[in-house]
């Protein structure tokens, strides 16, 4: 951790496991701590986590602030996580927030009270690299969270303490349990989007205006009628389950075409593959490694235990063409992509076209 006079930091605190014992360590560290606990959403009214993050602030002797930002939210994050899926994309809300509000809006506060420093329990690293600041990933690789912090300008990350970066879950727990915190060290790990943990077709249903997700046909790759869909959004490309076609074959959503309120099916996976996608709204902090670079380039669209070999060039009209050395199937629009090297994350952006 930074090794400043001025020790003062901004913890984003959620009541869970994780910014808990980022607090825990922080202190441990000489830390000057103030916690802050962003209102993003409640499902159901529940303000349990409110109370949760209060009372370790008040046990560990810190300030606590809460601040309402749940409208924001529903505008910036929550709408467009429905608007996506209504234009046949996968959206990334938890990109987006983590890049466009959550980390912005600790930057903001910290900066309104003078404080130099801004944390979290996020499971990721930093390291300073030539002249920049460089996301790099967390030690533990179930729980890194680097995908999710590509767009990050460096005016955040240097000002960024991350004291879960060198550890794994299982050992923040252990610490939790080890200084008494035993409620703490119990809590379960939130899964999936936070607004939307369970099926987010239910969650488009009861969202969504009336005659918004309509039935339509599904047809094969040679717009042979194969059945009807119960709504277009409710599909993502690569899906293979729920399609509500039968087939002694496995079948594959290839193509969403919401215009046509149609779905595409293919029965082959290899007929979902590509070798290049475009990138719009990308951020690379140092281009000049990423673009045309002859080196080992890694490109990952997917949170987990996924990385693709490729080049990138920029084009004509300010995008990225991500060319991969070896074909990769269910590529959707509105996913993310984040390039690596080795553990150090060089930036990444949102897909908005695939194929040549």
């Amino acid at each position: 951790m930074e090794k400043e006079k001025d020790k003062r930091v901004l913890l984003g605190m959620s009541g869970g496991t994780d910014s808990s014992v980022a607090a825990i360590l922080l202190q441990d560290a000489g830390y000057e701590v103030t916690g802050v606990t962003f209102r993003f959403y409640e499902k159901e009214g529940d303000t349990a986590y409110l109370d949760d993050a209060r009372e370790l602030c008040s046990r560990l002797h810190i300030p606590h602030i809460v601040y309402d930002v749940r409208e924001v939210f529903r505008k910036h994050i929550i709408t467009y996580f429905i608007d996506e899926y209504l234009k046949g994309r996968t959206p990334v809300p938890c990109t987006l927030c983590n890049n466009r509000l959550k980390w912005p809006l600790l930057k903001r506060l910290a900066d309104e009270r003078e404080i130099p420093f801004i944390a979290s329990g996020h499971y990721v690293q930093k390291r300073f690299i030539g002249e920049r600041w460089h996301i790099v990933q967390g030690a533990d690789p179930d729980k890194d969270q680097s995908f999710f912090l590509w767009g990050l300008p460096q005016d955040i990350i240097a000002r960024m303490v991350l004291p879960l970066g060198n550890l794994t879950k299982t050992r923040v727990r252990e610490i939790a349990s080890e200084r008494g915190f035993l409620k703490v060290a119990s809590k379960r790990d939130s899964l999936g989007v936070c607004f939307c943990p369970g099926d987010y077709r239910t969650y488009l249903r009861r969202h969504t205006q009336a005659g918004a997700i309509v039935p339509g046909p599904i047809f094969d790759e040679r717009r042979n009628y194969m059945g009807t869909h119960e709504g277009y959004p409710f599909y993502t490309i690569g899906q293979r389950r729920g399609l509500g076609v039968y087939r002694n074959k496995a079948l594959f959503v290839k193509e969403i075409i919401p215009e046509e309120n149609a779905v595409i099916l293919a029965d082959d996976l290899r007929a979902l593959e590509h070798t290049a996608f475009y990138l719009s709204h990308w951020h690379l902090p140092a281009p000049e490694v990423v673009l045309g670079s002859q080196a080992e380039l890694i490109v990952k669209i997917r949170y987990r235990k996924q990385a693709n070999r490729c080049s990138v060039v920029l084009t004509p009209d300010n995008r990225l063409q991500v060319r991969l050395h070896e074909p990769l199937a269910s590529i959707a629009c509105g996913q993310a992509a984040a390039f690596y090297r080795g553990d150090i994350v060089l930036g990444g952006g949102i897909i908005d076209r695939v194929g040549e």
